[in-house]
C-alpha cells in the first residue's frame, strides 16, 4: 500500500486535502485516526463519509506491519523483527536517543559479503506505507525524532517508495528534514533525485574501503564508482544541503583496518563536510569475518582525529542480542528463533557513538 494510494482512496470518498492531512498526521505520529484536538472532536472537522471509513482504514494500516518479536539491548536499543501483511519479515531498530532504523526492502540485491541480509538476494520491495508503518510501530513504543533508512535493503533500489515515505514523515510526521537519513552504497540517481524533493534528507554513504578493488569485493553488486568520485559527489550534496555526509565503515579485522586504509580515509575526507562512522563488525557464526580488537579500533579512531577527520565509533545497536542486519530474520528462517541469544563482550569505546542505524 503506497501513500498516494491511501490519499487517493480518501479523496474518492470526498475527503479534502486538509482532512487527509489530519488523518496522516494522526497515523504517522502513532495516534488513532479520528483523534481530535484539545478543543475539537473529530466530528467537528472530519466529514461523515471519512469518519465512517476510518475503522476500515485503521485496520488496513495496522495490518501493514506488526512486531513479531522484540530483542532489547543493553545500550537502550531494541531490535524488532517485523512481520508484513504477506508474512515476509524485515528488521527495524529502536535506537538510543530517540531514533529508529527502518528497512526498505525484503532482502537486498547489493550482496555485501559481510551482511546477512544480502545472502538472500532481493525478495521484494517495501511500499512507502510499509516503511512508514515501521516508524508508527516505533512511535507507539517510545518518542522518535530521527529516522534512518539503513536497515534491510538498499534504499536507492526502491527510491520512489523511499522518497514518498520520507516526504510524509517530513511533513505530516513532523520530523526535521536533517533527521531523515537516506543511506546508499552510491547510486548516481540519489544525487540527482534527492535535491529535487520537497523534503531533502541527510545522506549516509556506505563506503567500507577507499580502495576500489576491495570495495568491489566487499560490495559485489554496488555501482562501480571510484571512491574518490563518490566522495566528490557526496561533498557537493553536503555543501548544497548544509548537512554533513555520514560515511559508514563496517570495520572488519584484517580486511579494512590497515594503515593503508587510514591513509586513504585521510586523503579522501580531510577538509570535507563529513563524519566517519566506524562500525566494528557485528560478529556472527555464519560468516568468517571478525570484529577488530578494541585497542585497534581506539588507535584508528585517534589517528583519524589527529589527522583532521571527524570520527565516531558506533557500537552497532544490539550487539548483545546477536542482532546485526538480517541476523534475526535469518535465525527465524532457519527455525532457530528460540535459540538463546548469544551474549557478546561489550566495552565502552572512548568516543560518543553515533546512532545512525545498523550494518
Amino acid at each position: 500500500m503506497r501513500i498516494e494510494q491511501i490519499r487517493q482512496s480518501l479523496s474518492d470518498i470526498g475527503a479534502k486535502d486538509c482532512h487527509i492531512d489530519r488523518v496522516f498526521r494522526a497515523w504517522t505520529q502513532g495516534f488513532p485516526l479520528d483523534r481530535g484536538t484539545r478543543k475539537q472532536a473529530s466530528a467537528d472537522f472530519l466529514p461523515l463519509a471519512l469518519r465512517q471509513a476510518l475503522p476500515r482504514l485503521e485496520e488496513a494500516l495496522a495490518g501493514l506491519a506488526r512486531i513479531r518479536s522484540e530483542h532489547p539491548g543493553e545500550d537502550g536499543s531494541a531490535r524488532l523483527l517485523v512481520e508484513l501483511a504477506d508474512g515476509q519479515l524485515v528488521e527495524s531498530v529502536l535506537l538510543p536517543r530517540e531514533g529508529v532504523c527502518v528497512s526498505s526492502q525484503v532482502g537486498c540485491a547489493v550482496g555485501c559479503t559481510f551482511c546477512m541480509t544480502g545472502r538472500d538476494g532481493l525478495l521484494r520491495q517495501l511500499s512507502s506505507g510499509e516503511m512508514v508503518a515501521q516508524v508508527v510501530l516505533a512511535r507507539r513504543q517510545r518518542p522518535v525524532r530521527r529516522v534512518v533508512f539503513m536497515g534491510m535493503g538498499e534504499p536507492s533500489h526502491n527510491i520512489d517508495n523511499v522518497l514518498e515515505a520520507i516526504n510524509l514523515l517530513g511533513t505530516a510526521g513532523c520530523l526535521g528534514h536533517k533527521n531523515l537519513v537516506f543511506s546508499t552504497v552510491g547510486d548516481l540517481r540519489v544525487f540527482e533525485r534527492l535535491p529535487q524533493q520537497r523534503v531533502i534528507p541527510a545522506l549516509a554513504i556506505s563506503l567500507h574501503s577507499t580502495r576500489a578493488e576491495l570495495r568491489a569485493e566487499l560490495l559485489p553488486r554496488a555501482p562501480r564508482i571510484d571512491p574518490a568520485e563518490l566522495v566528490g559527489l557526496a561533498e557537493d550534496y553536503a555543501r548544497r544541503t548544509g548537512y554533513p555526509i555520514q560515511y559508514q565503515w563496517t570495520l572488519i579485522d584484517g580486511v579494512n583496518d590497515s594503515q593503508e586504509e587510514i591513509d586513504g580515509i585521510v586523503r579522501l575526507l580531510s577538509g570535507k563536510y563529513a563524519i566517519m562512522n566506524l562500525i566494528p563488525y557485528n560478529t556472527t557464526e555464519a560468516l568468517a569475518y571478525r570484529r577488530p580488537a578494541i585497542e585497534k579500533v581506539t588507535a584508528m579512531t585517534r589517528e583519524l582525529h589527529a589527522r583532521g577527520v571527524r570520527t565516531t565509533v558506533r557500537n552497532s545497536a544490539g550487539q548483545d542480542v546477536d542482532g546485526g542486519c538480517g541476523q534475526l530474520r535469518s535465525r527465524l528462517e532457519a527455525g532457530d528463533s528460540e535459540k538463546p541469544l548469544r551474549p557478546l563482550l561489550r566495552k565502552n569505546l572512548p568516543l560518543l557513538p553515533n546512532d545512525s542505524g545498523l550494518e
